[in-house]
């Protein structure tokens, strides 16, 4: 079952960059992703010790191998941030990002198929409540109240995030970039019914591949249709037109912040990606 867990590290991994002590999240990754996954599987007694093994050998590998990349692609947003970034390359960022991430997972397939193989019935079962419960979160924090509402919860997420890059904004500033977040469409029923979809779509191959135990080949493949429908799914759907128009709302939004930044603000966010790059090159210094 070796690194059946690459695609939930991965998603984790990358979060970590939005973390602002990086190197310390970073070293406690290991056992934080362990009682993420252990929430979604409840491991038996035999499990536990591969998928601690697992995960320490993903991590083992992620330092020698991926660190220096993330350090590429801050650099490459410092040069950005010293410039007149247009939203075509803020778009090639997100494409970019986007491919790293499922050439990553796809790598992990054979993994995760050794992990589908080994499941046991009651842990499908763990794994829908947790799915179900997850669900209920996000009626209750993301579609709470109207439109109104949801657009005001939305743009106060956001912030968080442009405000761990670029520090305190103003309220003339604040209240552009609120005008730009709720420009982008909003349907978080549709954003639930992907979940689920997609849910439903993770359950379905893993009791397959527990029913059916196929060769480990076999299973593979699932695994790596499985890791291309994902991504996909928003080129080749009846819902393309509002992904586009998400996607490309998104990518307006963030080029309204550069647009709008102040040089002091500007220069905060260069300080912190030079802070992620010292950490991301110290852990991966700690590899060799």
């Amino acid at each position: 079952m070796k690194k059946f867990n690459t695609c939930i590290v991965l998603a984790f991994a990358i979060l970590l960059a939005a973390c602002s002590s990086l190197r310390l999240a970073y070293n406690n990754a290991d056992t934080l992703l362990y009682w993420w996954l252990d929430a979604y599987v409840d491991f038996d007694s035999a499990q536990k010790a591969e998928v601690k093994q697992d995960i320490n050998e993903f991590f083992r590998w992620h330092r020698k191998t991926q660190l220096q990349d993330y350090v590429q692609l801050l650099q490459r947003g410092q040069r950005q941030l010293k410039g007149e970034v247009t939203q075509a390359e803020l778009l090639a960022n997100y494409v970019d990002i986007r491919d790293r991430t499922e050439a990553l997972l796809l790598r992990s397939a054979p993994e995760i198929a050794d992990m589908a193989l080994s499941l046991k019935p009651d842990q499908l079962e763990t794994m829908e409540k947790k799915f179900n419960k997850n669900n209920v979160d996000f009626r209750r924090k993301v579609m709470k109240g109207d439109q109104e509402d949801q657009n005001k919860f939305r743009f106060k997420k956001s912030m968080e995030q442009f405000e761990l890059w670029f520090g305190d904004f103003s309220n003339e500033q604040e209240a552009i970039i609120r005008r730009a977040s709720d420009a982008r469409p909003l349907n978080n029923e549709l954003w639930l019914d992907e979940r689920i979809r997609r849910q439903q779509k993770v359950l379905a191959l893993a009791r397959k591949i527990m029913l059916e135990q196929p060769s480990k080949q076999v299973a593979t493949q699932w695994v790596e249709d499985m890791i291309r429908t994902s991504f996909d799914r928003f080129g080749h759907s009846e819902r393309k037109a509002f992904f586009d128009s998400y996607t490309q709302g998104t990518v307006e939004l963030v080029h309204t912040v550069l647009r709008i930044a102040t040089p002091e603000q500007k220069a905060h966010a260069h300080k912190r990606m030079e802070g992620w790059i010292r950490d991301l090159n110290t852990l991966a210094a700690q590899a060799q």
